[in-house]
């Protein structure tokens, strides 16, 4: 039975769950929440067609771009180096966690912040953002949260279960993200107990994952990196 991310309520099938989020929460919902929403109202006022029509429209979209990109010679690039498409897969990031805003002001370095959420996704924060790439130690929670402000998606892994491929292809995901505004930082978890063996955040939301999968996370990145409150780029 799905829990409502919203409030305290708990539902039996996913189209009650659908219908008390448009009529309880419609201006509280992330992107991916609305996106589902919007769909399951459109097929319960018998508008199939224009959802149809929709999809049509967007297959042709994005046969076209991928023509391009094939033409293009991006076809043979590996998965972390390929463009982000506009939004990303809803059936692989179903299990996104969308939290309130805790704020956003300035604190001097080195302030002690209780954060609601571990790792934190968003709330009071330093002055200096942290820069994209990999980490061996974790950058301070407040410069995160303030990457994170910035639009960057911040990946933690558990140094205990993370595998080589899986650090190759989160290096690369980093290497290929270096914008100030739509940064890639990655590393290790600063819990002692890790709830997942990767949690993915970005402002507001959190992802975790006890396998990993770039696919999953190329889909993440697609939903949010570059789409921070202070200066969105995406």
């Amino acid at each position: 039975m799905p829990d409502c991310n919203y409030c305290d309520e708990t539902f039996p099938d996913d189209e009650s769950y659908l219908s008390h989020l448009g009529d309880a929460h419609r201006d509280e919902l992330s992107r991916i929440d609305r996106r589902r929403v919007e769909t399951h109202e459109s097929s319960e006022g018998g508008s199939r067609l224009l959802v149809y029509g929709a999809v049509a429209v967007a297959f042709v979209l994005v046969a076209a771009a991928v023509y391009v990109f094939v033409l293009s010679g991006g076809g043979d690039a590996p998965i972390e180096a390929q463009p982000l498409p506009d939004r990303g897969d809803d059936a692989l990031l179903r299990g996104v966690q969308q939290f309130p805003s805790q704020g956003r002001n300035h604190v001097p370095a080195g302030t002690q912040v209780d954060y609601s959420t571990s790792p934190p996704t968003s709330g009071p924060h330093y002055g200096n953002p942290a820069g994209p790439g990999f980490y061996s130690e974790t950058p301070p929670a407040g410069n995160l949260v303030h990457s994170l402000e910035h639009g960057a998606v911040v990946i933690y892994y558990d140094p205990a279960a993370i595998t080589p491929e899986a650090e190759e292809s989160l290096r690369a995901f980093a290497r290929n993200h270096q914008d100030p505004f739509a940064a890639v930082i990655v590393a290790p978890n600063p819990n002692d107990d890790p709830e997942a063996a990767y949690v993915l955040t970005a402002w507001r939301a959190t992802l975790r994952a006890d396998d990993y999968d770039p696919e999953q996370v190329r889909a993440f990145l697609a939903e949010y990196v570059g789409r921070g409150p202070e200066h969105p780029v995406r």
